[in-house]
Formats: structure tokens, sequence, C-alpha cells
């Protein structure tokens, strides 16, 4: 029995536990209320032996999920930040589970896949995109830095392709999310319906075999020439300075965006990467995120970067401190003390 009028609807059908996230008029935002359903169903059906394999998908035709809901963010950090934190806690947990769970998870990531969409879709077991996936970390933009266990895989991406991503905050394509170790399997847009009735039907395996199809190449994977070489400085103003430095357009292009972007978060991104790199499981990243995302709930630029993107549209946010060269180390560590209460798993692996 499929739940009607709910922001996630829930069924099971042939063995297949069904989640279809379920505000297509928000790109299937997450709310914190999509966040309780999801993990309570997914601990149900982890002890389900009628339950053999979970699909995720998102309803409407724009794509699985723009992210989590800001505009709620926006409002928490502007009162106490008691909701955000209980957001994050919660949704980072759920984060965790999709990566360690035992069962086949399939994450069909057709369209826009962003923030929060990143969290419950790159972390599962059997991850699809389709030549219409519009995939990314795009955080910087407003004052934010990338989370749900977006480090971890930015961190582990071939060469500097992640940090890449992570400080323009572009979107990038199905075929790039492969490459980046952000996706595994690639359906074609138009098969996305033969793909999930096989997998309800016959099986993730054979779904697999039937629809799957050799990715194109990676833009991103070719340009790892330049974005290689530029993005091993130390700083992110070195970062943008070997970018302005190089001939590739597609440099230029890269430190314009840049440029655009919230220094502050930008430099706590770099370093957030950097140590996630060095950070062994996906639960200690996420603890490492949660922190930074508590700390952000008091930033000027959090608030300020929402306002101008998403709240009066300005497209004008006035960052603080205003350049990279006025972001101090004493500015980034804040942002990695521990959060009171600290993320917490129910079962450490």
């Amino acid at each position: 029995m499929t739940a009607k009028n709910e922001d996630v609807l829930v069924n099971v059908e042939g063995g297949v536990g069904l989640l279809t996230l379920n505000r297509p008029k928000a790109i299937n935002s997450l709310t914190h209320p999509m966040v309780t359903t999801m993990a309570t169903k997914l601990a149900e059906w982890e002890s389900d032996d009628n339950v053999k394999a979970v699909l995720l998908t998102g309803a409407g035709e724009r794509g699985l999920c723009a992210g989590g809901d800001v505009i709620a963010l926006y409002h928490s950090a502007k009162a106490d930040g008691a909701e955000a934190r209980q957001f994050w806690f919660d949704e980072y947990r759920l984060n965790a589970h999709i990566s360690r769970y035992p069962k086949p998870y399939v994450a069909v990531m057709d369209g826009i896949v962003m923030g929060g969409g990143v969290g419950v879709g790159a972390h599962g077991g059997v991850r699809v995109v389709t030549d219409t996936t519009k995939m990314g970390m795009p955080e910087v933009g407003i004052g934010f830095i990338p989370d749900v266990g977006g480090t971890y895989l930015l961190s582990r991406a071939p060469g500097q392709l992640g940090l890449h991503a992570a400080l323009t905050g572009a979107p990038f394509s199905g075929a790039d999310a492969i490459a980046m170790g952000f996706a595994d399997h690639y359906v074609p847009h138009d098969k996305l319906d033969d793909f999930t009735r096989a997998v309800r039907t016959d099986g993730v395996d054979a779904a697999l075999a039937a629809h799957a199809q050799q990715p194109p190449a990676s833009a991103l994977a070719e340009q790892r020439g330049w974005i290689d070489e530029c993005y091993s400085g130390d700083t992110v103003a070195d970062i943008v300075a070997a970018l302005r430095g190089h001939s590739d357009a597609a440099a230029q292009q890269a430190a314009d965006l840049i440029a655009t972007r919230s220094p502050v978060a930008l430099s706590v991104t770099l370093a957030a990467v950097r140590r996630a790199a060095k950070i062994d499981t996906i639960e200690d990243v996420l603890r490492q995120e949660f922190r930074v995302s508590c700390a952000s709930l008091k930033s000027h630029d959090f608030v300020e970067g929402i306002r101008a993107q998403l709240v009066d549209k300005d497209r004008n946010p006035q960052w603080r401190p205003a350049s990279l060269a006025e972001v101090t180390d004493a500015d980034v560590e804040a942002y990695f003390v521990s959060a009171e209460p600290d993320l917490t798993f129910e079962e450490q692996p």
C-alpha cells in the first residue's frame, strides 16, 4: 500500500522497498520529516526478509533531489539554530546508514542531484546516473561547506577533481560522476522506466545487465591536466592564482566562478576536503562535517548567502570577510571545534 499525499512515498513491490521523494515543485528538497521517514523505513526493511532491495527515486521530471530545505535552515540560523542542528544530526546518520546498508540500495540519480540529494544517493551500493544527471556540491555559493558525506567522496575523487567541484560548486554530468566515484552505472534517461520496472520484477543484477550502458567520456576527467596542476596549491588564493595564470579557458572560468563564492566557506572547504582525505571512515568524516555545519550557523555568510540566492534573490551576497586575504587561520580553525552535543552513531563499524 502506497502512502498518499506524503513527501516520501513508501511502498513494497516485488520484494523491493520503494522510496520516492515527493516534493516535485521543490525538486524534492529534503525536509526533516522526509529524513525521518527514510531512516525509519530503512531500519524496518533491514530486518524484513520480504524486502530484498531498496529503490530510491524522485517524483517529477526535474531531478532526484535539489538538496536540503535551506530556507528552513535559514530561519533556524536566524533563531537559535536548534532545528538546523537536529536536522543535520538525523540527516548525517541517515547518510551513514545508507553507506552501510546490508541490502542492495539502488539510487536513481536522474536530473538535478545537489547537496543533500548526493547524501541520499551517492552513498548507496548501486548508484545510477543518466544523460540528464546534473550533480553537484554547490554549498560555497551560499556561504556553506559541502556536507552529507560529500567531503568523503570529494576527497577520494581522482587527482584534484574533487577540489575543483567543491571550490567552484559547479555541477557535473553523470559521466563525470562515475569518473569521480559518485556513481557506478549509466542508464539512459529514456530507459529509466524500463530499468526501475526490471528492478521490481527481475532483481537488481538483471536490471543492470539489461539496461546499464557504457557511459560517455567524462569531460572533467579529460581536463585533469590543468585541474591537477592548478588545485595543488596550499591555499585557495594559490589555487586561484594558478587558475588565472593558466592558458586553458576553462581554468579562467573556474577562477571567475570561485571569485563569486564566500571566501571563508572556500577556505574551510579546502581544509575540510584535505582533512577528510586522511580520515578512514565515513562516520568520522560526517562527524567533522557536523562540527563544520554547526559552526556555519553562527557565521555571517551562511545566512547572507541564502538571503541573496533564495530569499531576496538579489544574487548579490555581501561576504564577510570580503576577500580571501582577510580570512585568517583562526577563522578556519573555528569551524572544526567539537559540537555540543557531537554527532554520534548507534553502531560504530
